[in-house]
């Protein structure tokens, strides 16, 4: 007989989860951190028009969106088929986009109050009459510096 007796069981030793709680939490916080949370939900039908010469825009602090368009098919019962102002997640008239601006600037940071861009994201099927209205109350609280928000592409195949 040997001292000394050979382990013959087969049996696996349990698998340690104690690192398990440490790739939840990075996981979690990756995903927290990379994920980009959208600003508004879109009201208004938004087809941009095409444009050939195109610059995008740098910093994305210093833009105030205005949204114009048809409302789109879920908010055409309560609001009708004619061209409306979305301002933030709700519909708005005219006049309300004075205070609108006011509202965002002050809402930024004192360096950035001055050197804000109001960005148009007006649908190709909507009336100038109203981007005009549109411009005259920015004018009214000095918001001067406009950009046409639209899409890459050949403009000549949109004219009629």
């Amino acid at each position: 007989m040997s001292k000394f007796k050979k382990k013959k069981t087969g049996d696996l030793p349990a698998i340690s989860t104690a690192s398990l709680p440490d790739i939840v939490f990075m996981l979690l916080f990756f995903f927290m951190v990379a994920t980009v949370m959208r600003d508004s939900t879109l009201m208004v039908k938004n087809v941009l028009p095409a444009a050939d010469q195109v610059q995008k825009l740098d910093k994305k602090d210093r833009v105030m969106y205005i949204y114009a368009g048809k409302p789109s098919s879920r908010y055409s019962d309560k609001y009708g088929t004619q061209a409306r102002i979305q301002l933030n997640d709700k519909f708005s008239t005219v006049s309300e986009i004075g205070a609108f601006v006011l509202a965002e600037r002050a809402s930024k940071r004192q360096e950035l109050q001055n050197v804000l861009t109001t960005a148009l994201k007006v649908d190709g099927d909507t009336k100038m009459g109203l981007i005009t209205d549109i411009k005259q109350e920015l004018r009214k609280v000095n918001a001067l510096k406009i950009n046409y928000t639209t899409r890459i592409g050949d403009y000549s195949k949109n004219i009629e």
